[in-house]
């Protein structure tokens, strides 16, 4: 952006477990992204509760809740590679549980005990369910299928409740891919294929919307037909989809 003067961005580290950014500041504003625990908001101003800035996992740029956010405890250590977990506020399973936090949540380990490691600004996971930076799941399909019967959220990333985009995204980032949040930037990754060849981990887009291959036949996606993450034929959903606006699929790609 073109502007007579900038700032320099303050990092700051998402101490809640999902965070919504929206591009407003009306507490009503279309959430259009999220936020999740440890991912670092690159903040450019404050009015009120509200923090004005960028997410710099996904470029994202809106408004969050301050009171979400902390100071940056610099690089993590550990991701969530459970679908969800918990957090607990000693080393023991039968304490005060915070969260639950989702998968890709990013962890800075200070100290360990038994089965248990200490994250910044946050309490005690099980090993268990964490991995350190580096040690990625093999599978996107794979990844995507944990996520079988979330509800579907607009502008979701949490385990519980996501958008289509959101759920390709997860995926790929759960297997060290990076990836951007919206299926039109999605749709540049990979290399264009003949729908005839499809397989499993395909991406096929309509306008707006992104689904993941599970088969040669089958898809799964976050949609708002079933309000939910659900797998079903491609060419059901093809055929439903190309009754509305949306139309035909506009473009198959493999990663």
């Amino acid at each position: 952006m073109s502007a007579p003067a900038y700032r320099q961005p303050r990092p700051h580290t998402v101490v809640t477990p999902a965070l919504r950014i929206t591009a407003t500041q009306a507490p009503d504003s279309e959430q259009q992204d999220q936020l999740l625990f440890g991912e670092v908001f690159d903040l450019l101003d404050t009015t009120g509760d509200q923090a004005w800035g960028q997410a710099r996992r996904d470029g994202y740029v809106g408004y969050v809740d301050l009171a979400a956010l902390g100071a940056d405890p610099g690089l993590p250590t550990h991701r969530v590679s459970a679908i969800r977990t918990y957090a607990f506020s000693e080393p023991s399973i039968k304490s005060r549980a915070l969260g639950p936090y989702s998968l890709n949540c990013l962890i800075s380990i200070q100290a360990r005990e038994g089965r248990f490691l200490k994250g910044a600004n946050t309490g005690w996971f099980v090993a268990e369910h964490l991995s350190p930076i580096g040690s990625f799941a093999g599978e996107p399909a794979a990844v995507a299928e944990l996520h079988l019967g979330a509800a579907y959220l607009w502008g979701g990333r949490e385990s519980h409740g996501l958008d289509c985009s959101g759920l390709v995204q997860q995926a790929l980032l759960a297997c060290g891919r990076a990836c951007p949040r919206d299926t039109d930037q999605q749709q540049a990754l990979g290399q264009d294929i003949d729908p005839e060849a499809l397989a499993r981990g395909d991406l096929v887009f309509w306008k707006g919307h992104v689904a993941m291959m599970v088969s040669q036949t089958h898809i799964i996606h976050a949609n708002a037909h079933h309000m939910a993450v659900a797998t079903e034929p491609l060419a059901e959903a093809w055929s439903r989809i190309a009754r509305t606006t949306t139309g035909d699929p506009v473009a198959f790609r493999r990663l």
